[in-house]
């Protein structure tokens, strides 16, 4: 092996190193009551593990809004290996991110041919504290993932520009929907791709710019495809375009460009959610913002020939972040900082290599005779040394800071309550921490102190559908059904397809014995979530077990019975709704068969009031008499 292997080697190393150094702790962490229920904890399919069921409804089904089948099975597979056991889910991550860095300075060091300048893009893209939140927050495993696909097409690309044949083009365009079925934000890649036409590949030297872009026209076939299925993924996705006006929208964008800059440099205070400025966004902050991305994007403009690079960083950052930056709104977050995981590469390539450009140090010149070659060599060397020096000292400083600054805000996220303290600590005006605190605390049964921080929520912001929701639980939990009512209402008026309101409506309506109405709740849930099996098996048992004839209907009831524990899995109360429906349908035999199996696994889970429950129903059923009342199976 020579040197520059051991070398690059080495490097690559260096780099995992300090990425596991910095987020290695999250082995001991949580998950946390924000996004990670809906990619894990509650959703059925993902905690069932990886299989070819799973597989199947990873491609042809929304989850958490988009559409990333690949992200989805890799959520799948840690279900698989880890259970729900938290630490196995953030390592995954970690070591996502870890090649993702690695891969990142190969990339650059192949293309650019400077090793040392390379490994420090890398090193500080890998431990940067604004990519806490994509690597400590298990539901942003599409972050890491597709940052990894998205270095992996990069490879490709320039294998590819190298050496042009059909298999490598081919093996550049799977790696590249890889990426896009991880995180659709990777849509501008092809974009990057002409930038990296431009510098550092040098081809539009070579060729026309309507070749470049030709040759690329199935990846933006494929970035366009990607297009359709996100915005058909987030048709309900909170915070549409509907409810912010186009001007507030712009204004914020403008903003964020300047904002994710400040950050890059100053990165402190960091929260996972930053309250949108709507109309509140002062004018002169406005006008240092729109001036400083002019005169930013004038000074590469015209030094675009005598400093490539910061041309091709400057756009490659606004590019990349156009699918985030807010004209098209997702989300009630004004930015987030996940959101510069892969932008902020540009802006730190065109940093490096300027840096490095300007401290140049001022070398002899070129001596006409070549007897003197091997001194001016060594001028030259000596010449270098400071420079050198100089740099390697400000590299390490910087990499000393941020892994420190990485490790102290990657310990805010070591549980739900550290992360919401901290972000009201910043923001006390925050409602979704607000919100994110009432969830915490409403799970340890402190139902009045949740009550407490979700009423604040709902002062800050009445349209916030998390504390809506969660009030309405706690509410529930005092027995004021009506009020709890009202706000499951309110959450689904703003999110309809928040399966967990339209299922807690539902159970509303049935404690108050309106069974028509929690049987719509629960077709509701139904229409976004076929698949879903509380609904599945709420609707079941008031099918089987109405008192009102009108409302029974004991061929409907057996089907969704059945389809409750193909999606559920085998329960006890899964069987014994199945029982009730069977019972209904005169299948007496097979209904105390169910009853038995239900009780049996009953007993071994040790619900002794289950397994009575379901010998009761067992010896109605000997007696020839299906279930009659209106209380929901759950």
């Amino acid at each position: 092996m020579n040197n520059s292997r051991v070398t690059v080697l080495g490097i690559a190393i260096f780099l995992f190193a300090i990425t596991w150094a910095v987020f290695g702790q999250t082995v001991h962490h949580q998950f946390i009551n924000y996004d990670d229920p809906l990619y894990v904890l509650d959703n059925a399919h993902v905690r069932a593990g990886l299989t070819w069921r799973g597989i199947g409804w990873a491609f042809t089904h929304v989850h958490s809004q988009n559409w990333h089948p690949l992200t989805t099975m890799s959520h799948m597979l840690d279900c698989q290996l880890f259970g729900v056991n938290p630490g196995g889910h953030h390592l995954v991550n970690v070591f996502f991110h870890s090649i993702a860095a690695a891969l990142l300075f190969i990339l650059l060091a192949q293309m650019t041919n400077r090793v040392w300048a390379s490994a420090f893009v890398a090193a500080v893209f890998a431990i940067h504290p604004l990519r806490v939140e994509s690597v400590a927050w298990i539901a942003e495993r599409k972050d890491v993932l597709s940052g990894m696909f998205f270095m992996l097409t990069l490879l490709a690309y320039f294998r590819w520009t190298r050496k042009p044949t059909v298999g490598r083009y081919l093996a550049m365009s799977i790696l590249f929907g890889c990426g896009l079925m991880s995180k659709p934000m990777l849509i501008t890649t092809p974009i990057i791709l002409l930038l990296l036409d431009y510098w550092p590949l040098n081809r539009f030297s070579r060729a026309a710019l309507s070749k470049l872009v030709i040759e690329k026209i199935p990846l933006f076939a494929l970035s366009a495809g990607s297009c359709v299925a996100t915005l058909w993924a987030q048709n309900f996705a909170l915070g549409s375009t509907q409810f912010l006006p186009l001007q507030w929208r712009v204004t914020n964008a403008l903003f964020s460009y300047f904002e994710y800059i400040r950050q890059m440099f100053w990165p402190v205070d960091l929260i996972p959610f930053y309250v949108h400025l709507e109309n509140r966004l002062e004018i002169w902050r406005l006008l240092i913002a729109a001036i400083s991305l002019i005169a930013l994007t004038a000074i590469v403009i015209v030094r675009r020939k005598q400093n490539p690079y910061l041309l091709v960083g400057w756009l490659w950052y606004l590019v990349m972040l156009i699918p985030v930056i807010g004209i098209v709104q997702v989300g009630l977050q004004g930015h987030a900082d996940r959101y510069t995981y892969l932008p902020q590469i540009g802006l730190d390539i065109a940093l490096v290599w300027l840096i490095w450009d300007l401290t140049k140090s001022c070398l002899p010149r070129r001596s006409a005779s070549a007897s003197c070659s091997v001194e001016l060599t060594a001028r030259r060397a000596k010449a270098g040394r400071p420079q050198k020096i100089i740099l390697s000292s400000a590299a390490a400083i910087v990499l000393i800071t941020l892994s420190s600054l990485s490790w102290r805000q990657t310990t805010h996220w070591r549980d739900t309550e550290a992360l919401w303290r901290h972000t009201l600590a910043v923001t006390p005006d925050s409602d979704v921490a607000h919100a994110g605190l009432g969830g915490i605390l409403f799970v340890r049964g402190q139902i009045d102190e949740s009550i407490d921080h979700y009423e604040s929520a709902l002062r800050l912001r009445d349209g916030n559908v998390a504390a809506h929701f969660g009030l309405g639980r706690a509410l529930a939990a005092k027995q004021k059904t009506d009020a709890a009512i009202f706000h499951f209402q309110k959450a689904l008026s703003i999110q309809p397809d928040n399966i967990g309101a339209s299922n807690d409506l539902g159970v509303m309506f049935a404690s108050k014995g309106e069974i028509r109405d929690a049987i719509f709740a629960w077709q509701q849930s139904l229409s976004f979530e076929p698949d879903n099996a509380d609904a599945a098996n709420n609707i079941a048992w008031a099918r089987a077990t109405a008192a009102d004839p009108d409302l029974r209907d004991g061929r409907e009831a057996l089907e969704l019975a059945q389809r409750a524990l193909r999606s559920g899995g085998e329960n006890p109360v899964a069987l014994r709704t199945l029982a009730a429906a069977q019972a209904e349908n005169g299948q007496f035999a097979e209904a105390i068969a169910t009853c038995r199996r239900g009780e049996e696994l009953a007993q071994k889970s040790g619900d002794r009031a289950m397994a009575e429950s379901l010998h009761n129903c067992a010896e109605s059923f000997r007696r020839g008499e299906a279930l009659r009342g209106t209380q929901v199976s759950h």
